[in-house]
Formats: C-alpha cells, structure tokens, sequence
C-alpha cells in the first residue's frame, strides 16, 4: 500500500506507471485546483487492501473508459488495491447475464435506474455502505431525489438504497443567442411568470420568442414529452409527478392535463413560435435551434437538453454565440428548483470489502473532480471545486444541479414503451396539431389501459 502524497507533476509521471486500476495518476497533488485537503486525509488513513481485486462493468468506451480509470486510479494508488474497469456497447445485456451466472463484477455501472430496479427486485444487488443515504441526502443538490431515485425494493419488497449516481445530465435549459438578447435589452429570466413575461415582450415588439420542433422521424414528438415533463415538476409536487410516471394517477388527471395546456402556451401560438404552431410538429429538432442564428433572428429562445450543441450550425461557439439559462420554475407555486434530466448510477453486484471502500471513496469531491476536468462529466455533488469543470458550459449545469431543489428522470423513459415511446410521442403530435389537450390525454391513458 502507498501512502505517498504527490510533490510535483515529476513525482506523478513516475507513479503514474506503478498505478493500479489499468488507468494512470493525470494531476498531480496540489495541482488543477482539485479538492487535495480531504483526500490526502482519506489517504492517510485509508485501509490496506493490498492482494484484493474491485472488478467494475459499464457502458463506458473510450475515451470515457479512461478518464474514469484515471479517478478510480487515486483509490487503487492509496489502498494497494487493484481496480479493472470493463466497458461494453451491450452492457445492459450482459450484466444481466452475469448476474444470473453468478458471475457478476464488483460494481456495475448503469445507464438509468430501470433495469438496476429489476435486478435489485431479484436478490441480485446488495446494498450500498450503511450511512451513504444520509451522506448523499446531505451533500448533493436535490440529495433527497437522488436517495429516492436510488432505492429499490430487495426481494423481500423492502426498500434499500442501491443506488450511487455519478454522473448526471441536464434537460432543464433554454439556449438562446447572447449577442441577440444584448442587442434587444431582454434580460435573463429568474422564474416561469417572468419567463412568460418575456415571451410577451418579445411579441410585443414585433419578433418571435420561440423556436421550438417536434420532428425525429419515428421517434417524432418526443421533445414535447420533455416540455410537458419540465411543465409537470413546476406545476405539482414531484410525489405527484412520480405517481403520473408509474399510472398511479391517470393520464388524463386534470394536473397532467394543465402541464400538456403550458406547453401549449409556447407551442401553439402563432405568434410565439418560429413558422407559426402548424411547423411545430413537421420541423426535426435538430433543424429547430438553427433559428438563433439567423440575421434577422427567427427566433430568441429555444428549449432543449445539454447536447443540443452538436446540432447547432458550423461555427457556433457555445458561451459566445449561445448559451443557455435554467428552465425556470414558477414562483408562486413554491415548488423550489426542480431540474429534468437523468444519470448514470455505480450499484454493488458482487459485495466486498474492498468494493464497500471503493463506494466510500467515490463520496470524495476528488473522486468527481478527476472527471470533470476530464469530459462532459456533471455532478450533483455539493463540495467539488465547480472550477474545475471542463469549460463554461459544463460548470453553469453543474450549479443547477447544486441549487436544484428536486431531481427527476425523463417520465417517458419509465413508462411502459408503448406509451412513453408511442402513444405519449404520438398525442404530443396531434395536440401540437389543434387536438384538445383532454382528449389526447384520454388517447394516452386508454393506451396505457390496454397494457395492463
């Protein structure tokens, strides 16, 4: 075991080779701004695991592959454990696999809660370290969320925590054109009344507020799932929003039927939106932010998840020609900072000492930070160093992360396929269209019936 605490980036070259985890030591101590202070105390007082082996699965290729070798490297480097991190493109297959086989890794890596739900439902999670809920609920934005999300039924039907999330993604944004807003006097809206507010304004002054697009081939409609799922956690109490995802209340409940009304406050008024609301449904949206670009502009706003950069036009510099603000919630309902998006979570398939240690170590601020400097990597965690974040982009959804009160995933992910990838998609088109927005939530929930 190596208790050695790093002078300079040399020192670190020269260990870099002699580190366990099939990974290397990229920052060396007291560099990068990285939260050194807690895990040099770790270190010293870390256990001896020398001999022993933390196996690690995950749908994670290069180049993320080793990036997350590189933070698990810090752990292997202070213990004398070995760390072997295996990445797969039919990992949800395969864990499945394993797991039944009796043949599972340590630790599995999974894309959503779903299938880590159905696994711990059948005896084949264990637990995660006693006092990681009350950690997690401490010391991540949201933390409550992020225990929910993370607790499962065992096979008994009693609710454990299995769940560690690390990281997350952001849906909850709304890009626009900062030179636009500039030259206009518009300014940043801080909650869903003045975000309206704005809209009005920006139709008041002869411009359309909005860009917004349904198209994606056979998956057309599902960015309005996203709006309706945004417009649910800031109209209701998120225990509300989860009983719509899992049918425990209906469809066609008049809550869900006022958050299908919001988006249509946006979506179906000609005024509003970028060749009026009739091209809402036929324009793809990766066409649909190209409006923020043109001169004059088509549009101002444009809301849609983290990776809609990739389909911005050639050239576009994010942070500089776009940017994005927080989709506010509404004031007067209370309701906090609730942000959409989803996230990847580590799970214990094979306990261990050595794999509870690991677990343990992953509550380090380091243990995220190594990440973040890194890749796209985003957390909830409160006590990283939000410097350290990869560019501009990735620090400002990291502290929407930090200040959100409640976190949820995508609804249309967790419902049944032929509704959250079928009939949800499809009655978003034809409301979209002029349908009534009762009587397509009537369509949904008839088609959800015929499931059961």
């Amino acid at each position: 075991m190596k208790k050695v605490l790093y002078a300079g980036s040399a020192a670190a070259a020269l260990l870099a080779g002699m580190a366990h985890a099939g990974g290397h030591l990229p920052f060396a101590n007291g560099e990068g701004g990285f939260s050194w202070d807690s895990y040099n105390a770790w270190a010293e007082n870390a256990p001896d695991l020398s001999g022993q082996t933390v196996t690690i699965s995950g749908p994670w290729l290069s180049p993320e592959d080793d990036f997350f070798r590189s933070a698990v490297a810090y752990f292997a480097d202070a213990t004398g454990a070995e760390v072997i991190y295996t990445g797969s493109d039919s990992f949800e297959q395969q864990i499945v696999i394993d797991a039944e086989a009796g043949a599972a890794p340590n630790v599995a890596v999974f894309p959503q809660p779903g299938l880590a739900s159905d696994l711990a439902g059948r005896g084949l999670l264990s637990p995660l370290p006693e006092g990681m809920g009350d950690w997690v609920a401490a010391n991540y934005g949201a933390g409550q969320s992020w225990v929910d999300l993370g607790t499962y039924g065992d096979a008994d039907g009693n609710d454990q925590l299995y769940g560690f999330f690390y990281n997350v993604n952001v849906k909850s944004l709304v890009w626009y054109n900062p030179e636009n807003f500039e030259d206009a006097g518009y300014e940043i809206p801080t909650s869903m009344e003045e975000l309206k507010a704005l809209t009005e304004q920006i139709v008041a002054d002869g411009e359309t507020p909005w860009c917004i697009g349904l198209g994606s081939g056979a998956a057309t409609g599902w960015p309005a799932t996203d709006w309706v799922e945004d417009m649910m956690l800031r109209t209701v109490e998120p225990s509300v929003y989860d009983q719509w995802v899992t049918n425990e209340i209906p469809f066609d409940d008049p809550r869900v039927v006022n958050a299908i009304e919001e988006f249509g406050y946006f979506a179906r008024d000609d005024a509003k939106v970028a060749g009026g609301a009739g091209a809402v449904a036929t324009t793809d949206f990766r066409d649909s932010p190209d409006g923020l670009f043109t001169s004059p502009p088509q549009c101002y706003m444009h809301r849609q998840a983290s990776f809609i950069p990739a389909f911005m036009p050639e050239g576009v510099e994010i942070g500089v020609d776009a940017d994005f603000f927080y989709f506010p919630g509404f004031a007067d309902a209370e309701l906090g900072n609730p942000v959409l998006g989803g996230g990847t979570l580590m799970a214990i398939t094979d306990a261990s000492d050595a794999t509870s240690e690991l677990m343990k170590y992953m509550q380090l601020p380091l243990a995220h930070e190594i990440m973040m400097a890194q890749t796209g990597f985003l957390t909830p965690h409160k006590g990283v160093n939000g410097d350290v974040y990869l560019n501009d982009s990735l620090r400002k959804q990291g502290e929407i992360l930090v200040n959100a009160t409640t976190f949820r995933f995508d609804g249309s992910d967790l419902m049944p396929g032929g509704v959250g990838a079928g009939t949800f998609w499809t009655g978003m088109v034809d409301y979209a269209g002029g349908k009534d927005a009762a009587a397509v939530a009537a369509d949904i929930q008839a088609s959800w019936d015929a499931l059961k």
